[in-house]
């Protein structure tokens, strides 16, 4: 939703009956020069002089307006001044404590992951995940980092995943959708290597810096085309991990598809499924069924969430997927936010709300 409109009080009455996992929030930089405490002065000064251009060609953003700046809530622009999601206090006081999150995982966007230059893209992921630790986690004790890679080189993304295993702060790596190539592509094994290693889930959200349209066949019109489209892109991941091996290879890997809803994948098992019995002497490394590598190893967060009617479709689409699979997210601060009171068009007796609001991430990112 663009503006919240209930009272924080009545917020926090209602909210504090049950705590929740957000595994979907999204700090920001008030600033640029945020990160340059982090960063060698080349650095700076390369940026000065040439920018951070990014692999889709676009300067200043990214291909589509997204109906609010930085595609946030009207009402998220901290009173201090910067960025929606730049400020902990008005966080804290706007989502956090009203809605009773127990456990918040950050996943900076526009972090450096899609710059063209490779070393500069390695630099800035480096300096966002020590930003993380200096202004976010190490300030709030309910969130979490993710470790932002440089994903379009591998060893890179690798190293700096073991440079920050064994740090509880960090409770995943995170990827972006739209990469140079299909994510189970050989070049971005060393990160599943490392990311399994490391025993780290890897988030893989929405949107991304490739420079390819969203579909296959050229670039849409329109921006909700672009937000329907996550949903596509979220598919040919899922499909590239599956049958490249990548879940053979690393059979304790856990990988969570964020902010492309969950109600296509069951559709997309039962066609990956009757397509591989009779497909399957072309990839021999898969021994079991795609639908099963699926089910073992993936989770999706919730927002946004599909909302179809009659409502009861939904419980279907989750059986199917499994209550167990799905990590509850908000979004904050954009501007299709998921408020924990109302984003459930389902009626869940209090052991099912516990598993999905808070439950899950739990077994997935850990108790805390």
């Amino acid at each position: 939703m663009n503006v919240q409109i209930r009272e924080t009080s009545a917020v926090a009455t209602a909210a504090s009956r049950l705590a929740i996992a957000d595994c979907d929030i999204h700090p920001a930089t008030r600033q640029p020069s945020d990160l340059h405490p982090w960063l060698e002065r080349r650095w700076i000064e390369h940026m000065a002089t040439f920018g951070r251009p990014a692999r889709h060609g676009w300067q200043s953003g990214p291909a589509y307006p997204k109906s609010q700046p930085n595609a946030s809530r009207r009402d998220a622009w901290p009173p201090e001044g910067g960025r929606q999601g730049s400020s902990l206090a008005f966080m804290q006081a706007q989502h956090l404590d009203p809605n009773n999150v127990q456990h918040g995982i950050l996943n900076p966007l526009g972090s450096g992951q899609g710059v063209q230059n490779p070393d500069l893209s390695t630099a800035l992921c480096s300096a966002t995940n020590d930003w993380q630790l200096a202004e976010w986690t190490g300030k709030d004790a309910r969130l979490k980092a993710s470790v932002v890679v440089n994903y379009e080189d591998g060893p890179a993304a690798a190293a700096e995943i073991r440079k920050r295993a064994g740090d509880r702060n960090f409770v995943q790596v995170l990827l972006l959708t739209r990469t140079a190539e299909p994510l189970g592509a050989r070049r971005y094994w060393p990160i599943y290597e490392a990311a399994a290693e490391a025993g780290l889930p890897v988030g893989i959200h929405a949107f991304g810096y490739g420079g390819q349209p969203i579909t296959g066949s050229g670039w849409p019109s329109f921006y909700i085309e672009e937000m329907t489209g996550h949903a596509q892109t979220c598919q040919a991941v899922l499909t590239s991990l599956v049958t490249e091996g990548v879940f053979a290879r690393h059979p304790k890997l856990k990988v969570i598809l964020v902010e492309a809803g969950f109600a296509w994948a069951p559709a997309l098992a039962w066609r990956l499924d009757k397509t591989w019995k009779r497909l399957r002497a072309e990839t021999p490394h898969l021994t079991r069924l795609p639908s099963e590598y699926i089910r073992d190893h993936v989770w999706w967060t919730t927002q946004p969430m599909e909302e179809p009617e009659p409502r009861e479709h939904l419980l279907d689409t989750i059986g199917w997927i499994g209550w167990d699979r799905l990590l509850f997210a908000t979004d904050y601060p954009h501007w299709d936010f998921d408020d924990p009171t109302t984003c459930l068009p389902l009626k869940l007796s209090e052991p099912q709300r516990r598993q999905f609001f808070l439950a899950n991430a739990q077994a997935v990112y850990g108790p805390g």
